[in-house]
């Protein structure tokens, strides 16, 4: 059982996403979870001929332990260019007790 481990969020446009995720993944992430959601705010008060816009996103979670965590987080922002405005939002929670993360290499017996 792990104990502490960080817990990375990034939200980014769904045309972004594969991006944030292949530089997750070579940057040593283990493996990502990663589903779709639609962001209100600003730009749900724009619109084009009177429709609102739709704003697509992509949800990426991966948890890496905290040697990893900012190399993960550092990479996404780089290829993303999450530092910019407009781009996305990422932000990293420490979780204190974790179950069942497995980081590759052989695989753990299982026991029917």
């Amino acid at each position: 059982m792990h104990r502490s481990m960080e817990l990375i969020t990034v939200i980014v446009q769904r045309k972004d996403g594969h991006k944030a995720v292949e530089a997750a993944l070579k940057a040593g992430a283990p493996g990502v979870t990663s589903f779709y959601g639609r962001g209100t705010g600003v730009r749900q008060k724009l619109s084009v001929f009177g429709l609102f816009i739709r704003a697509e996103k992509q949800i990426i979670l991966i948890a890496a332990t905290k040697e990893n965590a900012d190399k993960i987080l550092d990479s996404i922002v780089k290829e993303v260019h999450l530092d910019k405005p407009g781009r996305g939002f990422a932000y990293v929670q420490t979780i204190n007790r974790v179950v069942g993360y497995y980081e590759g290499g052989e695989p753990p017996a299982c026991k029917p």
